[in-house]
């Protein structure tokens, strides 16, 4: 008999003769703890957690679980220490689809969106609680993501009410989301319904405007610049390869909105002329530029790279179709939609067919994803493979990508000789190859990894020509890195109030635009919390709290952990709690030692008598945008 259990909203297992109701919460708790859990928690482990006030806590955990076992019939297991959760094949959850299922399926969950386990209170241990509020923000923000791929499906199928409806509803959860509003705003102009436009533009900079202080940025300025095709007639074919051969040159040369403007054209041009291979191939090249070359347009690209998918796959193009999947999976490890994001990777490596190009961009991408998760044997492994894919298809920017995401993940563990020798890798490549739009990245990576080592002059040298570099290139990205390496330095030489500004500005450049890597954004905070309790600084309760939210709704494991080491010393509650519970899970002996060791500076200071000889000043930091 099939089964749905429903955790989000109120939970329910429904039948096709019915539904059961659980008697205890505790039993709703444990059930969605094990099923939401990433590996099999000890039954010591689930007694502490839920069951801790009870006389006999291993008895109440058995209770429980025998009643998971009656609500979920014959072809559940649930056994073993750890204890092992198997459902039954015709078993559905609505949190799996939500977080790894089709959105055309999730879309049509009546509970999509609403907060897992509503309205069951639960007293629980402290680390219970903190798991839960976790998992809501991060069910939450994949209800969001399923309601924007179902809008840029509606879209590219012209479908525009069934798309303005989704789009409205993600407005509505997170009215600060600059995308949401781009998104809905070019709906609005697709449909012809300017004024709505106009009106959504006014919601949009007012909320802008007096929540964050900031005005609407390039993705929600080219919305309003969206008008619907017109074009009437054919194109041939030659013309338009050669309209797209225009705009390839303008953004070789640097002319980047000279080239996007060029490829929108072959869009349009291939649309008239009813060609599916150039609708698909003007659309990738178009979704390519505008994700990795014209910063904060990422929206606009991820809808070209949609309306792609649906051609490419109605002409059986698997190849087209993987390429539009790892570009989609790039922006959503971007936007740390991370489990979205390893749908579309995954199923771009299964479209790929071992084309190497292909295969070796979705599999670094898949690497990254799983670092910033902090899943970091799997993040080596993909990373590794990743890196020798792109040299064997001759991809040398995405081996220079693998190998700095690989030195981060050996700095993030502690492993300076690794984390050296491959960051030292990458930024010769890229020297060697001319990809200096790259090297700020691996660069000022490279200058912590010297900076924890002590060598400040080598960590000074590096950091400040990296930050140098990337305000030449105007990235925000590596902007925000350099920023916050240089604010360390600041910090080891004794320089504590030009650190704290220099993470403020770090801050800022990293998420001016509405497309930043939001993992940087979580590591500029964690410094940012880490310098402030080492300083006690008034505002570290904020940027600790700031840090929980962003940790948990994006499911950044390592840096929940982090968030709630800051928590547990600014509550007083040690840092061998929460923390240490969630820090059981990932393979990283720095995380370990941090929260079983009392709290200690960010930067190790061995040559803190250095600080006598006056070095030079870090950069001054360029005009903001």
């Amino acid at each position: 008999m099939s089964r749905t259990v429903h955790l989000l909203g109120r939970p329910r297992i429904e039948t096709a003769t019915g539904g059961y109701q659980m008697r205890s919460r505790k039993s709703w708790a444990l059930l969605a703890y094990l099923i939401l859990s990433e590996r099999p928690p000890t039954r010591s482990q689930l007694a502490t957690l839920l069951f801790d006030e009870a006389d006999d806590p291993l008895g109440a955990l058995r209770w429980g679980l025998s009643e998971i076992r009656r609500a979920l019939g014959d072809g559940v297991v649930v056994e073993g220490d750890p204890v092992v959760l198997r459902l039954g094949a015709d078993t559905v959850v609505d949190a799996d689809v939500v977080t790894r299922g089709a959105w055309d399926d999730a879309v049509r969950l009546p509970s999509l969106g609403s907060t897992l386990l509503e309205g069951l209170t639960v007293r629980g241990d402290s680390a219970f609680d903190s798991w839960l509020l976790s998992e809501q923000r991060r069910l939450a923000a994949a209800s969001e993501e399923i309601l924007h791929e179902a809008a840029l499906a509606a879209l590219a199928q012209g479908t525009y009410d069934v798309a303005i409806r989704y789009a409205v509803q993600l407005v509505a959860m997170t009215p600060l989301d600059e995308n949401h509003h781009a998104l809905l705003i070019r709906l609005y102009r697709l449909a012809g319904e300017d004024d709505a436009a106009q009106r959504q533009l006014a919601v949009c900079a007012r909320l802008l405007r007096t929540q964050l202080g900031t005005l609407p940025g390039p993705a929600v300025r080219a919305a309003v610049r969206e008008t619907r095709s017109t074009a009437t007639g054919t194109t041939a074919a030659a013309s338009i390869e050669a309209v797209l051969e225009g705009g390839r040159a303008a953004v070789a040369a640097g002319a980047m909105a000279t080239g996007a403007d060029a490829f929108r054209t072959a869009v349009r041009l291939a649309d008239s002329a009813d060609d599916p291979e150039l609708q698909v191939s003007s659309r990738l090249v178009l979704a390519e530029a505008l994700i990795h070359s014209l910063r904060g347009l990422d929206e606009e690209g991820m809808a070209a790279l949609q309306s792609a998918d649906d051609i490419a796959l109605g002409r059986a193009d698997r190849g087209a179709v993987a390429e539009a999947r790892a570009e989609h999976g790039y922006v959503d490890m971007l936007r740390a939609r991370y489990d979205r994001a390893e749908v579309w990777l995954t199923q771009a490596l299964h479209f790929a067919d071992g084309a190497p190009l292909v295969a070796a961009k979705a599999t670094a991408y898949l690497g990254v994803v799983r670092s910033d998760q902090a899943h970091y044997t799997a993040a080596r492994e993909l990373l590794e493979r990743g890196a020798v894919l792109s040299r064997t298809a001759g991809d040398l920017r995405r081996a220079a990508f693998s190998l700095a995401m690989l030195g981060r993940l050996h700095l993030l563990r502690g492993e300076l000789g690794p984390a050296a020798r491959h960051l030292q890798a990458s930024l010769e490549l890229c020297e060697r190859e001319h990809l200096l739009s790259y090297a700020p990245w691996p660069q000022a990576l490279l200058g912590e990894v010297e900076l924890i080592r002590g060598d400040l002059s080598a960590a000074s040298a590096l950091l400040e020509q990296a930050f140098a570099r990337a305000c030449q290139l105007r990235d925000p990205c590596w902007e925000g890195m350099a920023a916050r390496g240089l604010a360390l330095l600041a910090e080891s030489r004794g320089q504590t109030a030009r650190a704290f500004d220099l993470l403020a500005d770090a801050d800022h450049r990293s998420s001016r635009l509405a497309d930043s890597y939001v993992w940087l954004d979580a590591y500029i905070l964690d410094a940012r919390c880490a310098l402030g309790r080492q300083h006690d600084h008034p505002h570290t309760d904020r940027w600790t709290s700031a840090l929980e939210r962003l940790a948990s709704r994006t499911g950044m494991r390592e840096m929940t952990v982090r968030a709630s080491a800051h928590r547990d010393a600014l509550d007083g509650a040690g840092t061998a709690g929460r923390a240490a519970l969630l820090a059981a899970d990932i393979d990283n002996p720095r995380l370990a030692k941090l929260v079983m060791t009392a709290p200690a500076p960010i930067v190790p200071s061995p040559r803190r008598a250095l600080v006598e000889e006056q070095p030079g000043e870090a950069p001054r930091p360029a005009t903001r945008d």
